[in-house]
């Protein structure tokens, strides 16, 4: 499959990239600053340069591909216009991309339980925003799977998480939110579902298996 992923410099995306290609996919990743296109050569990944708040039609970046994956954020230390513009409005712009190149699978990668206020007034609009963009998606006919991250972490991957439609709040490494994106990827059973996802105690083919 050839699979896009916007925000492709991430922290997520850059351990995304070489699962995915490890797999036999064909890997695109939409990045903003060209300083970055040798990272994710060297991760596997073709870099296309494309800024996800100036550009209205996404369309021509992110071109025939057989699914997307919505990795992109505007980061700690920016402020609530940029929630807006990047954490909301990129995803919406890569769900009219979808449309107007028929494609149909989109993977987005959100926060966990979104739509409970919680934290300062930044960090508020944050999750208003991301619950923005996965209502939207729901809506939007596609074949998407939005997974919803506890605290991310930068610790060792384990390969073993905790994964159902409401789960308490718990963290997780960034590798295995990865490694969950990945094998959802070309997963029938995980459209159509938005699900909470932490570290757990089941492997992470097995979890996804009890989605069925």
């Amino acid at each position: 499959m050839k699979v896009v992923i916007a925000g492709g410099h991430g922290k997520i995306a850059m351990h995304l990239h070489p699962v995915l290609t490890a797999a036999g996919h064909e890997v695109t990743g939409l990045i903003r600053n060209p300083d970055h296109a040798s990272d994710l050569g060297e991760a596997g990944a073709k870099p296309v340069i494309c800024d996800l708040e100036s550009e209205e039609d996404l369309s021509s970046f992110v071109g025939p591909a057989d699914a997307v994956v919505f990795a992109a954020g505007a980061g700690p230390g920016s402020g609530a216009e940029r929630k807006w513009t990047m954490d909301r409005d990129g995803a919406l712009k890569l769900m009219e991309a979808c449309r107007f190149n028929n494609i149909r699978r989109y993977v987005m990668i959100s926060a966990m339980k979104a739509e409970v206020p919680r934290g300062n007034e930044v960090f508020q609009v944050y999750l208003k925003a991301k619950s923005e963009a996965d209502a939207a998606l729901r809506a939007s006919g596609l074949d998407y799977t939005i997974v919803r991250p506890g605290r991310l972490t930068d610790d060792s991957p384990t390969g073993k998480v905790a994964l159902a439609e409401d789960l308490p709040r718990g963290e997780i490494p960034r590798a295995d939110v990865a490694s969950v994106v990945a094998a959802c990827i070309d997963q029938v059973a995980a459209i159509g579902r938005q699900f909470d996802l932490t570290s757990g105690e089941t492997p992470i083919m097995e979890a996804l298996a009890r989605l069925r």
